[in-house]
């Protein structure tokens, strides 16, 4: 990672060269501003895409760096930023660390598996091959008894090989009922460990929504299966106030609270994930006449006043939302279609700041009517 005190360093040098002493202090303190804010956004980026890379162990990771970049600010100097740097290294490798030994884990977990698929292979192959040298004998057995005259012998041999091929045959379907118990035990066990880290993979650890890589593979299919259906990107406005205010503890609730009422808000065939940071996405079937339909429910009933309870006490919050649909095109790929939603969300995002729409301190309490 680039060392954001020598890049100040830099900066702050080449301004009073330039500028001469009151003008270096003036532009210091405003590239100090910008190169931390910077700084701080790219803590937070790398936050989140931790909690993505590996849903497991990115939570703690996503919370130390917003602990770091709430402790910077303008007042921050080149000895604490240099601690930071070194907290943040410290960091990223102990989570890379951590997330290597987490997938070697997984690695050995499907060896495993293939390991004990290929014993019981052994085992069926022995098997077999002792019960055919056992039937091996018997036939022999029975090839003798041809050349006997006494019927009383016949006999008695016959009977002899009956119960020996009896034998052998229940031997073998003991065994190969045993093996295939230890099997499907092995199997079982297995597969429980792939659902889960399936589950994991397919869910936003802080929302519980479906995560951005199982939304994807799902409008993927739709496109493949030519199925009619629109798509809703949602973007909270005015999010990063609440974080720079409360802090992200905070932050995280809102989008706790406000990921709940979404999903309350939504139909059953309504597909709901979390896109990223602030970011919501839903996939709706249908015309693009319901879908405009669904978020105009869903403006009323989501959007509106929240409370929060924490520590410091409680905070009202008023939560509004920039939403951009677009129905699938036949023919449209996946981009395309995103692309669409994410201009209009935008264009949406552009009106609200122009009417003051926007994620701030409100007196009222969020009632909604019933549902």
């Amino acid at each position: 990672m680039i060392s954001i005190k020598k890049y100040l360093d830099s900066n702050v040098r080449e301004l009073a060269t330039d500028e001469g002493e009151a003008g270096s202090a003036s532009g210091g303190n405003e590239t100090m501003r910008a190169a931390l804010s910077a700084y701080g956004s790219a803590l937070i980026e790398m936050g989140n895409s931790s909690v993505e890379a590996c849903p497991g162990l990115g939570e703690e990771l996503k919370d130390h760096l917003a602990e770091l970049k709430a402790g910077l600010g303008p007042e921050t100097g080149a000895t604490a930023l240099s601690g930071t740097e070194v907290q943040v290294k410290e960091a990223l490798g102990a989570w890379g660390r951590q997330a290597a030994r987490h997938y070697q884990g997984k690695a050995r977990e499907v060896k495993d598996l293939l390991l004990t698929m290929a014993r019981s292979a052994e085992s069926l192959g022995v098997r077999d091959q002792r019960c055919a040298s056992q039937i091996e004998s018997v036939t022999t057995h029975l090839k003798e008894i041809v050349s006997l005259e006494d019927l009383t012998e016949i006999r008695k041999s016959i009977e002899s090989s009956a119960a020996e091929l009896k034998s052998s045959i229940d031997r073998m379907t003991a065994e190969g009922k045993a093996a295939i118990e230890e099997l499907k035990t092995e199997v079982s066990t297995y597969q429980e460990k792939l659902e889960k880290a399936e589950k994991i993979a397919f869910r936003d650890g802080l929302t519980g929504l479906r995560s951005r890589q199982c939304v994807e593979t799902l409008m993927e299919d739709r496109i493949a299966a030519r199925a009619s259906f629109c798509v809703a990107l949602i973007d909270l406005n005015g999010f990063k106030g609440v974080n720079d205010r409360y802090g992200h503890l905070m932050g995280d609730e809102v989008l706790r609270q406000f990921a709940g009422e979404l999903k309350s808000a939504c139909r059953k065939t309504d597909a709901i994930g979390r896109w990223g940071g602030d970011e919501f996405i839903l996939v709706l079937e249908g015309s693009l006449k319901e879908a405009e339909l669904q978020i105009e429910r869903i403006r009323r009933w989501v959007c509106g006043n929240y409370e929060l309870r924490s520590a410091a006490g409680t905070v009202k919050l008023h939560v509004d939302a920039a939403i951009g649909l677009a129905e699938h095109g036949a023919g449209e790929q996946l981009n395309g279609l995103l692309a669409r939603a994410d201009e209009r969300m935008y264009a949406d995002k552009s009106q609200a700041q122009k009417e003051g729409r926007a994620t701030s301190e409100n007196g009222g309490v969020k009632t909604n009517p019933s549902r």
